[in-house]
């Protein structure tokens, strides 16, 4: 597949951030971006480490990738560098439209790259938020498959996938490339499925829809 994303160049921080990878034993992956806008996912997300490793990986893979965290997180100094660095601040206490927000900049945009741990949790949970792959389909964008492999050190965006619209087709392709990967803390990875009542997916979503 032809990488058509842009890329940042690789700044002083994007040298760093490599350097430092490569001390820690880190080995990068880097599947191209098939399109100039998609969704991407992250599993597992066990560890509050996986975030640094992530924006490292970010920086260094040259991505102007965006990710959504919870608004508390935005406050202060912090909140503004998390803006800086792609954040996006979403409100789970309500529903606020925000997949219709994202689907309005995926409109308004050449180029978006938007990233979910579909977990929601660092802790085990028995179901994914659907509201990723709602997203994906309503936008017609690639899915990319992105992780923070522990046991073999390795993390980066390693698969694209099209979305079919059938869930359990499209969750069972999506479970194969995730075996044998797993996060700092295996025993708080959830099994990769939706709830049985979250069957909206092969639909568009509704705009007050939370992701």
């Amino acid at each position: 597949m032809a990488d058509t994303t842009s890329r940042v160049r690789l700044g002083m921080g994007g040298r760093l951030g490599a350097a430092l990878l490569r001390f820690f034993g880190w080995r990068l992956v880097d599947a191209p971006p098939p399109h100039p806008k998609s969704v991407i996912i992250v599993y597992p997300h066990t560890s509050n480490w996986d975030f640094p490793l992530g924006v490292a990986w970010r920086s260094v893979a040259g991505l102007r990738c965006h990710f959504v965290a919870k608004d508390t997180l935005f406050r202060g100094w912090f909140g503004t560098w998390l803006r800086r660095v792609g954040g996006i601040p979403v409100n789970r206490r309500e529903r606020t439209g925000f997949i219709g927000q994202l689907l309005r900049e995926f409109e308004s945009r050449d180029e978006f790259h938007v990233a979910f741990t579909p977990e929601g949790t660092r802790s085990r949970t028995e179901y994914w938020k659907s509201g990723f792959y709602r997203l994906a389909l309503a936008a017609k964008v690639p899915l990319g498959l992105g992780w923070i492999d522990y046991a073999h050190k390795e993390l980066g965006v390693g698969a694209w996938l099209d979305l079919t619209g059938d869930e359990e087709t499209d969750l069972a392709r999506i479970r194969a490339v995730y075996a044998g990967r797993h996060g700092k803390h295996p025993e708080q990875e959830g099994p990769i499925r939706f709830e049985p009542e979250d069957q909206t997916a092969a639909r568009p979503p509704k705009s007050d829809a939370a992701v």
